[in-house]
């Protein structure tokens, strides 16, 4: 391909021998050699393996355009973008077109004269991949003229050419995507009658601008993207053009922990320095992952508009930010975040949901705090043992630490509290430190502590101790106590 770069004229690149294939046979060609020797198409893209990545193969390998139809934050227009790695590393286009002219058929009336002009010796350059992807957002406020084109009359007028002149014509991003990936975002949200335009660029090729008709037999690799909340609510795709889109291919959310943990982990803006401060417990990743799976299930949440993945990408930062900030006003040289530390993940939450009726009257806050604390009974119920019946169990685990409530004791832990006083506070608590070191192995000194607070909460979600919520702390006291309070 280096020695192709040297090419510059039409001669050159026949006498090279070189041959031109459409874009859906470069995507088709270079896949298929990728499948061959078992490299991954899509690197980085995490629980899509055997669902919809094989289905984006299928729709390349069948030459398809593609809609990618699935609820926000799931990965559409990442997979979309990724294509791009599967076009040629280099293509060569005429020099000076706007329509990336292929120099062995070219398709605009500039590259038509050019070629019949010099022949042979007619200036090609060459395209890289990476600046063969286009992408638009639909809007309502997109026109015919902005997606195909329009008469440009002050052309006209300083060229004296004729309305129906081909070269009067100011094309649209789509005839500019010519041998390119055009991507067109949340395709419903374009209305009715700017679809409608698109069905023959889709199918036969034509063009109808103002009503002047031409071919335009434009190599372009259609991707639409939509949600299926946006069918209702705000548009459609409309049935002839959706009969012309090849394939199309569900998205879906990752279905466990470890996947989902994996694609946050990737995706968070958490640089080396701050990783270097702030310790993340593996508890509290699995606590954020649960978080954004139990919203996704919740009653207050609106399950049509889906939960995005970014809600577990920011509030992961939110948590470390939070543990953060905590360290610089204690002097703390490193500190790990805590359970605590999950009230900082509330702007995440409430930024990112959309709610019922019944969740509108609960409050985002308050539909925050319970999300947190159905996610803290899930994982106390899968890690560690817990007797809901309200009579006493000699053989309760959490006997100990529960007694210790009952006889008047509280604890309030401070969300800006030192890692020390933290510590001090935690270990006055008879007995849970014993739980921890009897149930959870291989717990770092920080991370004893950190498990120790969630048996607290966890306790408290099962309504085996009371919790109180302040504005810079958290108090928990026995359960009667609490209620007497």
């Amino acid at each position: 391909m280096k020695d192709y770069l040297k090419i510059d004229t039409l001669g050159k690149l026949k006498a090279a021998g070189y041959i031109p294939k459409s874009i859906k046979e470069e995507l088709r060609t270079n896949l298929l050699h990728k499948l061959a020797k078992k490299e991954e198409t899509f690197p980085g893209v995490w629980g899509f393996e055997n669902t919809v990545i094989p289905d984006i193969e299928r729709a390349i390998l069948s030459r398809h355009n593609m809609n990618l139809l699935g609820l926000r934050g799931q990965a559409k227009t990442k997979l979309a973008r990724m294509l791009v790695h599967l076009l040629d590393d280099y293509i060569p286009i005429i020099a000076g077109s706007e329509l990336n002219d292929d120099p062995m058929g070219p398709i605009s009336f500039y590259g038509r004269q050019l070629v019949a002009e010099k022949g042979d010796l007619t200036p090609i350059t060459w395209l890289h991949k990476e600046d063969r992807y286009v992408e638009k957002l639909a809007t309502p406020d997109v026109s015919v003229a902005d997606l195909i084109g329009d008469v440009d009359p002050i052309k006209a007028v300083n060229e004296k050419l004729n309305y129906n002149d081909e070269r009067v014509i100011h094309f649209g991003i789509i005839p500019r995507a010519n041998r390119c990936i055009f991507v067109i975002n949340e395709m419903p949200d374009l209305q009715a009658r700017i679809q409608v335009a698109l069905f023959n660029i889709l199918q036969e090729g034509d063009v109808q601008i103002r009503g002047f008709k031409f071919r335009l037999k434009l190599d372009t690799q259609f991707i639409f993207t939509a949600n299926p909340e946006d069918y209702t609510n705000r548009g459609s795709i409309v049935t002839p053009l959706k009969d012309r889109i090849g394939s199309q291919i569900l998205t879906h959310y990752p279905k466990t922990i470890e996947i989902a943990k994996a694609i946050t982990k990737q995706e968070a803006n958490l640089p080396d320095q701050q990783l270097q401060t702030v310790i993340i417990p593996e508890l509290l990743r699995d606590l954020v992952e649960q978080v954004v799976m139990e919203a996704r299930d919740n009653e207050y949440v609106d399950h049509k508009s889906g939960v995005s993945a970014r809600l577990s990408i920011t509030a992961l930062e939110n948590l470390v930010s939070n543990a953060e900030r905590r360290s610089c006003l204690n002097n703390d040289r490193k500190t790990t975040v805590r359970i605590g530390d999950l009230h900082g993940i509330i702007p995440s939450i409430t930024g990112k949901i959309e709610m019922v009726y019944e969740g509108e009257q609960e409050g985002p806050y308050n539909v925050a705090n319970i999300l947190i604390g159905k996610a803290i009974r899930t994982l106390f119920e899968r890690y560690l043992p817990i007797n809901d019946k309200r009579s006493k169990d000699e053989n309760d685990p959490f006997a100990n630490v529960i007694e210790w409530f009952e006889n008047g004791k509280s604890v309030q832990i401070d969300f800006d509290a030192s890692d020390a006083k933290y510590a001090r506070e935690l270990n006055r608590v008879h007995g849970l430190g014993d739980t921890v070191d009897q149930y959870i192995s291989d717990s770092g000194k920080m991370d004893k502590y950190v498990w120790m607070e969630f048996i607290l909460y966890g306790l408290a979600e099962h309504s085996k101790l009371s919790r109180k919520f302040f504005e810079d702390k958290t108090a928990f006291t026995d359960l009667i106590g609490g209620y007497l309070r």
